[in-house]
């Protein structure tokens, strides 16, 4: 879901009627424009609580939730100096992610908007370098 925004007792009964663990609320805007600047893409999620499930729990607080986020961020700090480490040491083999705009574009390039084209150039110039 689009976030942050705290559940209410109902819309947490839903999620977890679907088989929902785990509710994300940072990764799908990202995700999505990482992909389509085909750029490889990974997500660090912490818990920050137990959402409002939980009936022998007091409902969510900020105050709390906070508290755990600033915990997380050395977690985090440190997770990602490890992978920054791991990352320069281990070449990164060939992925789909590499060239799935390919088969993004429909529109006949001969009638692309060339100020449009330039305009996403930074994001899209293997693709556009291919026509």
């Amino acid at each position: 879901m689009e976030g942050p925004q705290f559940s209410t007792r109902a819309e947490s009964r839903l999620y977890r009627s679907w088989g929902c663990d785990i509710i994300g609320m940072t990764a799908m805007p990202e995700a999505r424009l990482a992909r389509e600047a085909e750029l490889p893409y990974a997500s660090l999620c912490m818990v920050t609580d137990y959402d409002c499930w939980r009936e022998d729990n007091a409902d969510v607080d900020v105050g709390a939730i906070l508290a755990v986020m600033h915990a997380n961020v050395a977690r985090a700090r440190q997770v990602i100096t490890e992978l920054a480490k791991v990352l320069r040491e281990v070449p990164r083999a060939p992925s789909p992610i590499d060239t799935c705009l390919d088969m993004a574009f429909i529109t006949d390039p001969a009638k692309w908007d060339a100020e449009l084209v330039q305009k996403l150039d930074a994001v899209c110039a293997r693709r556009f370098a291919k026509t």
